[in-house]
C-alpha cells in the first residue's frame, strides 16, 4: 500500500450529455466530458469556449456609470484638465495603472498616475495622497482596481471639489462611495452579465467604452493582470487571457520584451503559467518590498534601454523576495513545531516583530502547504502595537466567516472564503488564536485536513491517443475556474521505473494495463521507487500533454499523485545491503520490527536508539492486538521464525500494515536452515555409536569432517539422540546407550521442530517472489498482498 497525498474528489459528469455533445460538435470523448464538467452543454457553447474571440465581449456600456465615465473623461482629454489614474501595487493594480497610462497617452490626455507606498499608506484611496494631488492641479480622479470601499476618502475628495471615477471589481460594501461614478460589475443593480473581471478587466472595458472598439493591442497587459489576479478564467477573462497570451507572445511592449528576457523566456511559447509563475510575481515584487513605481515604469516605458533596467530591477526584487520568503517560512515553521504542535491547533495564527508584511500571505501560502491548517501570519510593530497580516484557508473552513466571527478583536479586516488580511492590536493574538480553533473545532472533521485534489475524469487506458491529448490544447489557456483537467487511471501497472534527472530525484516509467501503455513523468516523484514493488498496481493522477522528441510525438502523463491502494511484500530476503536496507527503514518511526530468535535482538539491541527500541520486538513477547502498536505503516520481518505459529501470531497485526519488508535469509549461513536430516543420517550416526561407544567433545569436529556433516548439524542430531536416550551427554563425551528403548525419530519434539523450522525456510527462502505473495495472501485476510 502507498497512501496518496490528498484526497481524490472525483467531478460529477453527465455521460449521456457528454456523448450528445461529442457527436453534435466533433468532439473526442475526453474533451466533451471536460466541457460537459465545465458547465458546457451545447455546441454552441462549446464552440465559444474553444474559440474565443473578440466578439465575444459584451457591451461596456452595459456596466452602470460607464456612459457618465466617458462623457467626463472625454471632457477632461478635450480641456486639458490633468487627469490621475489612482492604482494599486499589486500585479493586478499595476497591469490596470499601466493599460491606462498607454489608454489616455494615446488619447492625448493631460495625465500621471499615483500608487500608494504598501508600507507607509497601505491599500486603497488616501486622504492625504488626494489632498496632494488636488494641489498639484488634478481635477479628476480614476481609481482602477481599488475604491469600491472608499466612501470616506471620496467624500473629502468631493470637498476638495475632486471628481472621482471609480472602476474597481472587489465586493462592494453595504454604502458606496458617492463618487462621479462608479464601475463594478459585482455592484448591485448593474445589468453587466459578467461580474468576475479582474481590476485590469475593468480598466479594458473602460478602455473599450472610451475608443469605441476593444482595445486590443492591450491585451497583453489585461491578461498579465487577469491572469495574476487568479479571476476565473471563463467569459470575458477567457477571451482577455486568450487573446492576450497570444499578443504577449508577440509583444512590441518594451517592458513586456525585457520582462521576457530577465525571465528567460525569449524562447518560449508564453501560457498563463508562466504569466503566473515568472512574469506576475516579478511584477508583484516592487509592490511587496518597496513601491510599485518600478513596475509601472516598466509597462509603461518606451525606451528599451529604461524597460532592461527596470526590468533587471524587478528580478532583482523577487530574488530579494524569494530570499525574505525563504528566511520567513523557515522562522514560522519552526515556530509552529516548537509553540503551536498541530494537534492543539487546528488553525495557525503566527506573528512576529520585523517579519515583512508585503509577503506574509506568500509565507501563509506556505504553511499551509506544509501543514494544510487554516492560517494566518502576521508582522508585528511594535511601536504601533499592532500586528498586520494575511491568512489562506482549506477546503472546509471559510476564512472571511470566521474573521467576522472573531470581529471583536479585529478592527480592520476583509477578504474572502479563502483569504483574507487583518490588522489588529498584539494583544489580540491570543483572543483571535484561540477563537479561530474553536471554530475549526466546530466546523472541521479529521477528513477536512488532509488536502483535496478535484479529478475531471477516470479514463480507461484505451482513451488516450493522441486525436483526444491534441485536442485537450485548445481548452487553454488554464487557471482558475479553468483548470488543468486532472485525469484518473486506476489498477495501472508499470515498467522501467526508474530515477532521472541531475539529482534523480525524478521518476521516469510507463503505465500499462490490458495492452495499452503510456509513458509517465513524475516531477519530484524519485521517491516512490522505493516504495512500490514490480507487480504493484497503481491508481494516478495527472495531466495529459504530448511529448515529442526526436520527431516522434506520444501522449505522456504528468502524475501529480498516485497511489498504491493493496497491501505490498517488498522480497529483500538474503539482501548483502541487508543492515543499510534496515537502517534506512528505522529513520522513520512509522516501521516495527518483528525479530524471531533472541540472538538477533541481542545483535541489534546495541544499535539502537532508545525511541527506536519501542520499534523493535521478540515475536514471542509481542502483544499482537492491533492496538498496541497504532501508528506504523511498515511491518519489517528481520529474520526466519521456527514456527509457523509464530507466523500466525503475528497476523493481526500485519493486517494493519501497509508493506511487509521482508528481511529475513542472512547470505553468509547460505542455505543452512533448510537442511534437517532424514532417517539415513541418523541411522549412519547410530551405526558409529554401535562401532564408537564414546566420543569425546574434543573430537567432534572430527567426526563431522569423517562423516562429511556440518558440525551444527551434527550437534542436533546429538541433541535429538540424547532426548531420545540413544546417548547420554557427559561432561566430557557423548556415550551410547544400548539398553535404550527403541523409539520412532518423530517422537522427538527437537527433531519435529527442526523439521517444522526446515520446511518452513525452505517455503520462505526458495519460494519465488509470487509464492511468497501468495503464502501471505493465504495468511492475510481480507486485505489481499502484492
Amino acid at each position: 500500500m502507498l497512501k496518496a497525498k490528498t484526497r481524490w474528489q472525483l467531478a460529477a459528469c453527465d455521460e449521456r450529455l457528454a456523448e450528445e455533445l461529442a457527436v453534435k460538435a466533433n468532439l473526442t470523448p475526453l474533451v466533451s466530458k471536460l466541457l460537459v464538467i465545465r458547465g458546457i452543454q451545447t455546441p454552441e457553447q462549446a464552440r465559444d469556449f474553444l474559440q474565443p474571440g473578440p466578439e465575444q465581449f459584451h457591451d461596456p456600456f452595459l456596466l452602470d456609470g460607464m456612459e457618465k465615465s466617458v462623457y467626463r473623461i472625454r471632457q477632461a482629454i478635450e480641456n486639458k484638465e490633468p487627469i490621475c489614474i489612482y492604482g494599486d501595487y499589486d500585479a493586478d493594480g499595476v497591469s490596470s495603472t499601466s493599460l491606462m497610462v498607454h489608454l489616455l497617452r494615446q488619447q492625448g490626455a493631460v495625465f500621471d498616475y499615483y500608487i500608494p507606498n504598501r508600507f507607509t499608506e497601505g491599500y486603497g484611496l488616501h486622504k492625504e495622497a488626494l489632498a496632494h494631488l488636488q494641489e498639484s492641479g488634478f481635477k479628476l480622479i480614476v481609481t482602477v482596481d481599488t475604491g469600491i470601499s472608499a466612501a470616506e476618502q471620496v467624500d473629502y475628495a468631493n470637498q476638495l471639489g475632486l471628481d472621482v471615477i471609480v472602476t474597481d471589481h472587489h465586493e462592494p460594501p453595504a454604502v458606496l462611495p458617492e463618487a462621479f461614478a462608479v464601475i463594478n460589475p459585482k455592484k448591485p443593480g448593474c445589468s453587466y452579465p459578467f461580474d468576475m473581471l479582474a481590476g485590469v478587466g475593468v480598466a479594458f472595458k473602460l478602455g473599450h467604452a472610451l475608443t469605441g472598439k476593444p482595445p486590443l493591442h492591450l491585451a497583453d497587459l489585461a491578461a498579465l493582470g487577469t491572469i495574476a489576479d487568479l479571476v476565473p478564467l471563463v467569459d470575458e477573462n477567457r477571451v482577455l487571457a486568450k487573446l492576450g497570451l497570444q499578443r504577449l507572445n508577440q509583444t512590441t511592449n518594451p517592458g513586456l520584451q525585457a520582462l521576457i528576457r530577465v525571465c528567460g523566456l525569449s524562447e518560449n511559447e508564453l501560457s498563463a503559467g508562466h504569466v503566473g509563475f515568472a512574469l506576475g510575481p516579478r511584477l508583484n515584487a516592487s509592490g511587496r518590498l518597496e513601491t510599485a513605481e518600478a513596475a509601472v515604469k516598466l509597462l509603461v516605458t518606451e525606451d528599451p534601454q529604461e524597460a532592461d533596467a527596470c526590468a533587471v530591477e524587478l528580478d532583482n526584487l523577487n530574488r530579494e523576495r524569494q530570499e525574505l520568503v525563504q528566511q520567513m517560512t523557515e522562522e514560522a515553521v519552526e515556530m509552529v513545531k516548537n509553540h503551536f504542535p498541530l494537534e492543539q491547533n487546528q488553525v495557525l495564527v503566527v506573528a512576529k516583530e520585523g517579519w515583512n508584511v508585503g509577503v506574509v500571505g506568500i509565507v501563509a501560502s506556505r504553511l499551509v502547504e506544509q501543514f494544510y491548517r487554516p492560517t494566518i501570519v502576521l508582522g508585528i510593530d511594535q511601536q504601533k502595537g499592532t500586528a498586520k497580516g494575511s491568512a489562506r484557508s482549506i477546503a472546509g473552513f471559510d476564512m472571511y466567516e470566521a474573521l467576522t466571527a472573531c470581529k471583536e478583536w479585529l478592527p480592520h479586516y476583509g477578504g474572502h472564503t479563502m483569504a483574507a488580511g487583518m490588522t489588529l492590536p498584539v494583544e489580540n493574538l491570543d483572543f483571535l488564536r484561540q477563537r479561530l480553533n474553536e471554530l475549526a473545532r466546530e466546523w472541521l472533521t479529521a477528513d477536512d485536513f488532509i488536502p483535496l485534489t478535484k479529478v475531471d475524469v477516470s479514463l480507461e487506458p484505451e482513451e488516450i491517443h493522441m486525436d483526444a491529448v491534441e485536442e485537450l490544447a485548445k481548452l487553454a489557456p488554464y487557471g482558475m475556474g479553468n483548470p488543468t483537467p486532472l485525469v484518473m487511471l486506476q489498477e495501472m501497472e508499470t515498467t522501467g521505473m526508474r530515477a532521472i534527472g541531475r539529482e534523480e530525484n525524478h521518476l521516469k516509467c510507463t503505465l500499462m494495463r490490458e495492452g495499452c501503455s503510456l509513458d509517465a513523468i513524475g516531477f519530484n516523484w524519485a521517491h516512490v521507487t522505493q516504495h512500490v514493488t514490480p507487480k504493484a498496481r497503481f491508481h494516478v493522477l495527472g495531466e495529459l500533454s504530448v511529448n515529442e522528441w526526436n520527431g516522434n510525438r506520444k501522449p505522456q502523463l504528468t502524475i501529480r499523485d498516485l497511489s498504491v491502494p493493496h497491501r505490498q511484500v517488498f522480497d529483500w530476503r538474503g539482501s548483502r545491503d541487508k543492515m543499510e536496507k534496515w537502517r534506512q527503514l528505522m529513520l522513520a518511526e512509522d516501521s516495527l520490527t518483528l525479530l524471531f530468535r533472541e540472538e538477533s535482538l541481542e545483535a541489534l539491541h546495541g544499535l539502537l536508539t532508545p525511541q527506536q527500541r519501542r520499534f523493535v520486538h521478540l515475536v514471542e513477547t509481542v502483544e499482537a492486538e492491533p492496538a498496541d502498536h497504532p501508528g506504523f505503516r511498515n511491518l519489517v520481518l528481520y529474520d526466519l521464525p521456527r514456527r509457523r505459529a509464530d507466523l500466525e501470531r503475528i497476523v493481526p497485526i500485519w493486517n494493519q500494515a501497509e508493506r511487509i519488508y521482508c528481511l529475513f535469509g542472512d547470505p553468509d549461513l547460505g542455505m543452512e536452515r533448510l537442511f534437517c536430516p532424514g532417517r539415513e543420517h541418523f541411522k549412519q550416526l547410530y551405526t558409529f555409536f554401535m562401532q564408537v561407544p564414546a566420543v569425546k567433545h574434543e573430537h567432534l569436529d572430527a567426526l563431522a569432517r569423517k562423516l562429511k556433516w556440518k558440525r551444527h548439524d551434527l550437534d542436533g542430531m546429538l541433541e535429538v539422540f540424547c532426548e531420545l536416550s540413544f546417548l547420554a551427554k557427559e561432561a566430557d563425551q557423548y556415550c551410547f546407550q544400548p539398553a535404550a528403548t527403541k523409539r520412532p525419530l518423530e517422537s522427538s519434539m527437537l527433531y519435529t521442530a527442526w523439521k517444522e523450522e526446515a520446511q518452513l525456510a525452505t517455503e520462505l527462502l526458495l519460494s519465488s517472489s509470487e509464492g511468497l505473495i501468495q503464502m501471505f495472501h493465504q495468511m492475510v485476510e481480507p486485505e489481499p498482498v502484492t
